[in-house]
């Protein structure tokens, strides 16, 4: 197959950029697959011929919908050239809207997937709701990472979803001894860091880690008790979990939480809160624990510090990741793919490829 991937793509950081690039890599294996991506950005080296992008300027609202407006006369060009056999866009919304109009034009399959912050946020914007569900509606195919996305955008119009979780890759931590309890992610207010440093402050004899930068960075350091670390972005997440006993997931929402699952490959239990995705993934007293107020965090942390407790249930959390390989992951996104082209498309790949 000849395929298009529309959203953000390494340079750039973050969930949805890690997603594509390693789905990107697993395709890539038996398909031609191309990236259109915003930019300015210097594509990598060994793939600067496949790495499309339009350039918008970094401005909230106006970036989304110059990319929608630009990235759409991009893909009719490239289409051209390249002769794409259909159109994969993640992040619904602005990106997703440039495949809708591409589809119309072009007359090729479009499916976008949800990753969470789509549906949880720029779908309660006036204008963004406006592209989600335009995008939802007009899909071949929407797949959404968690059952909880599931539901949220067939109340948002989708026609055809189906669940495909994210996928983890393959971490090679360097050997470490467990010390910390962790937060990774995003020092926003909807991950909720700030109930991670009140938890520090009720076990002082523990030694709490911070992994993340954004807003609250210089809020979060002013306030913080001696015994939390701030380490600011880190790329090699599998070394720091190598040196955590327990990720804590204070998030007030999560469309999947795929920290969660790479925890658990390494064998760190979790304790997430009971919102959205992290439901689905953390099994309550199998790979974790499960938390809908402070009170409850406290207890289960405790629970946990117990260590015979914590090494058993690293090990069922290395069982359950197993399900949750790139491999595994994109191979069911290629049926997704085949069965949007139709029984009758001529890809001999669908035959030949056996793992």
């Amino acid at each position: 197959m000849r395929i298009l991937i529309v959203g953000h793509y390494p340079p750039h950081k973050g969930g949805v950029a890690t997603h594509t690039d390693n789905l990107v890599k697993e395709l890539r294996k038996w398909h031609g697959v191309y990236v259109l991506t915003y930019g300015p950005i210097t594509p990598r080296e060994f793939e600067k011929e496949l790495v499309y992008q339009v350039k918008v300027p970094s401005v909230f609202g106006l970036r989304g919908i110059l990319f929608a407006l630009l990235a759409f006369f991009k893909i009719v060009k490239l289409h051209k050239k390249l002769n794409f056999e259909l159109i994969h866009a993640h992040y619904i919304g602005t990106t997703s809207y440039a495949g809708v109009l591409a589809k119309k034009k072009l007359r090729i399959p479009l499916i976008t997937t949800a990753h969470g912050s789509d549906l949880d946020f720029m779908s309660n914007l006036p204008l963004g709701g406006y592209f989600v569900r335009e995008s939802i509606s007009k899909s071949d195919m929407t797949i959404a990472v968690s059952h909880y996305l599931k539901n949220r955008a067939l109340d948002l119009g989708a026609r055809k979803i189906k669940v495909i979780p994210n996928g983890i890759r393959r971490l090679k931590p360097k050997k470490a001894v467990k010390r910390y309890i962790t937060f990774i992610g995003a020092l926003t207010h909807y991950k909720d860091p700030k109930t991670f440093m009140r938890l520090a402050e009720h076990f002082p004899g523990e030694k709490f880690l911070i992994v993340g930068d954004g807003p609250l960075m210089e809020e979060l350091k002013s306030k913080a008790p001696p015994n939390v670390e701030f380490l600011g972005y880190r790329e090699d997440i599998e070394n720091v979990l190598a040196e955590s006993k327990i990720l804590i997931v204070p998030s007030l929402r999560e469309g999947f939480g795929l920290v969660v699952i790479e925890a658990n490959s390494l064998g760190v239990p979790v304790v997430g809160r009971a919102v959205g995705g992290i439901k689905e993934l953390i099994r309550e007293g199998k790979n974790g624990y499960l938390f809908k107020d402070f009170d409850e965090l406290l207890e289960k942390v405790k629970l946990l510090l117990d260590n015979k407790k914590a090494l058993k249930m690293g090990g069922i959390g290395r069982r359950i990741s197993e399900r949750y390989t790139w491999e595994k992951i994109t191979e069911k996104i290629e049926e997704v793919y085949r069965e949007v082209l139709g029984e009758g498309h001529d890809n001999s790949n669908k035959h030949a490829r056996c793992r």
